[in-house]
């Protein structure tokens, strides 16, 4: 243990930035940090409660009842001290005196790196140090996590992506899912996996949207050091780490942040500003600068102290308006009689301005689905400051689109072709998340229409769709082979299905394939956020519920055609308009009897004539197989 207490002073300038709400590093400060004084090997503790009266640590080492009481820091709010004997693994919480009301109450330590196994509710003091093997990946991290890079994300639920049903069912923990998720990520040709939050929260079924520690990864699965050991691996594999991230509410668990100090320190006090109605949970008061200290510092841990790469955050459009949720009446408008929340919009920016400061690698995601301007635009134009957006529209519409009967498909051709107005004007994740497969919304290939094989050729359709779009690609766990049941977090996926028939092991196929033929084909990826990334063969062809595009990178003979027919009717010389002469080949083909199609195609390619067509030089005919997508590209252009 070689820190000492004067490691875990607050100076001067840790007082004004955290005053000032720009404070990125509190965990360097607060919290529970192993030490020594002197020859005395100890723990420094500190904590911001600035209505306390008095604050003392509790735990293990004192039988929870003679308190180790901690100084006062002047007008800061902090209070710390250093209690001898007091080593890793120690439990223990803050015993708080209010000044207000009598008010006394035992708290997890705000800043706590671990706590104990819920439902218990104390802090663990431990020590963060670990031999990171990643120098490889964070050497290219930046370059992997361009905008004009592939990034195909899989999402996951840690605790229920596979169990153990010979141990009561119980999930891996961080160590075991380390390497098998990492070869299977590998294996499947994903670039990222986005992993539903893992920072302590009391309540299981929360999914860990609902959190009490924040800086403190679940103890169900693990360790920190565990944790770290899983990122660690997923990066030696040239995997990406995204972690999901709940800026906008927390619960009201007693021993959590809610009326920390016998006030409402982190959350409003009116209710119509405090809490959110949906969900019950206590909402951040963002124009508090300790606060912003405190959650700034949170996002720039998970990077800096786990390596992690990205931050999805969630529920964003709850916290850019007062009236979320509310009806007239139950919200507070803001200083200028509006319904935006001017200090979370001040909060987002300054967040992501530290994010993208101290770590340039990273990226930070906005789940926000209402039409907010400029989320993924910078802040010194006006814009929020992520690097990403979900396109909840896209996904909305397009799920719409195949859940209808082919027959009336014709109908609705807007669902699909209303994005291309504005997919360009964010820097968009095209997301097919666990939102979809909960809460009776049943699977993605169970809300696919026909009978069982129609319903394959769909979803294959449907994931042929997403990934020739421009935008980064987002699919939950299971839809990758998909699985008949909606998500249950309480088991495991149903990997028993690879082994039954063609058609999931038909899908995952596809869903590797197209991980590949996205890495492999630039003009696939490189203009995802770019205007120019997309051009329109045919856009109008609602009568036979067929579409057509090029994606681009800037040299034709790079392009790829991609061509999708929504119907169950197979086209026959259907001729499409190209700006390459020569022969294209088909380099994908959902239908194929590999994927679990029906076989019918081009016979591996077909070559241009020099016939005009859609106000192109060239064409080629096309036998478009039924509820499926083609992808073709020259690859011996004629010669002039």
């Amino acid at each position: 243990m070689s820190k000492s207490t004067s490691d875990f002073l607050f100076g001067d300038t840790d007082l004004h930035l955290f005053a000032e709400g720009t404070h990125a590093r509190l965990y360097d400060k607060l919290g529970a940090h192993p030490a020594m004084k002197g020859k005395s090997t100890g723990t420094c503790f500190a904590v911001w409660a600035p209505n306390a009266a008095r604050v003392g640590v509790v735990g293990d080492f004192n039988g929870w009842r003679d308190p180790h009481w901690l100084a006062s820091h002047e007008r800061s709010g902090i209070w710390s001290g250093f209690v001898p004997g007091v080593g890793p693994n120690a439990l223990y919480k803050y015993r708080i005196e209010s000044r207000f009301h009598g008010y006394q109450v035992d708290k997890c330590d705000p800043l706590a790196f671990a706590c104990e196994m819920p439902p218990a509710t104390s802090a663990r003091v431990v020590d963060l140090d670990y031999a990171w093997d990643d120098g490889a990946w964070t050497k290219s991290a930046r370059e992997r996590q361009a905008l004009g890079s592939p990034m195909s994300i899989y999402e996951l639920h840690l605790g229920s992506w596979r169990r153990v049903p010979e141990e009561g069912n119980r999930s891996l923990t961080y160590r075991e899912l380390a390497p098998l998720l990492a070869s299977y990520v590998q294996q499947m040709g994903f670039t990222h996996v986005e992993i539903m939050p893992v920072a302590e929260h009391p309540f299981y079924g929360s999914w860990g949207y609902q959190v009490t520690g924040f800086f403190a990864p679940t103890a169900r699965l693990g360790s920190p050091q565990d944790f770290m050991f899983l990122v660690d691996t997923l990066h030696q594999h040239g995997i990406g780490v995204l972690l999901d991230w709940t800026p906008a509410h927390f619960p009201t668990d007693e021993h959590g942040l809610v009326y920390f100090d016998g006030t409402h320190l982190y959350e409003h006090a009116d209710p119509r500003q405090g809490i959110h109605p949906d969900w019950g949970s206590a909402i951040f008061n963002y124009g508090r600068n300790e606060v912003r200290s405190f959650l700034i510092s949170n996002a720039c841990f998970w990077l800096d102290r786990y390596h992690v790469d990205g931050l999805r955050v969630d529920a964003v459009a709850s916290m850019l308006y007062l009236d979320y949720a509310r009806r007239a009446g139950e919200w507070v408008p803001n200083r200028y009689g509006g319904r935006e929340n001017v200090e979370a919009i001040d909060f987002l920016r300054v967040c992501n301005e530290a994010v993208y400061r101290h770590f340039p690698a990273a990226q930070t995601i906005a789940e926000e689905s209402t039409a907010w301007p400029m989320v993924s635009r910078p802040t010194y134009v006006g814009g929020l400051g992520f690097g990403y957006k979900w396109d909840m529209g896209w996904m909305h519409d397009t799920l719409f689109y195949m859940q209808q009967n082919p027959v009336h498909r014709s109908y609705h051709h807007r669902s699909l072709t209303f994005r291309g107005l504005y997919a360009s004007s964010e820097n968009f994740v095209l997301p097919l998340s666990h939102d979809e497969v909960v809460h009776g919304k049943g699977s993605l290939v169970g809300k696919m229409h026909g009978d069982e094989w129609q319903r394959f050729a769909n979803l294959r359709l449907l994931y042929c769709y997403q990934w020739a779009q421009p935008g980064k690609k987002l699919l939950f766990m299971g839809g990758e082979f998909g699985q008949w049941r909606e998500w249950n977090h309480e088991g495991s996926l149903d990997w028993h299905l690879l082994g039954e028939g063609p058609y999931h092991c038909g899908v995952a196929h596809l869903v590797g394939e197209l991980n590949r033929l996205y890495r492999q084909e630039r003009s696939l990826y490189v203009g995802d956020a770019a205007p120019a990334g997309m051009s329109w063969i045919d856009a109008n062809d609602a009568n036979h519920s067929v579409l057509a595009f090029l994606r681009r990178s800037g040299s034709p003979e790079d392009d790829v055609l991609c061509v999708f027919n929504f119907t169950p009717v197979p086209r026959c010389n259907y001729r499409l308009g190209v700006d390459v002469e020569g022969y294209w080949q088909e380099i994908l083909n959902s239908d194929a009897q590999a994927f679990g199609g029906s076989g019918q195609g081009n016979q591996g390619g077909v070559e241009a004539a020099p016939y005009p067509s859609h106000g192109r030089r060239f064409s080629v005919v096309l036998t478009l197989p039924p509820l499926a997508a083609l992808f073709l590209r020259v690859t011996a252009p004629a010669r002039p």
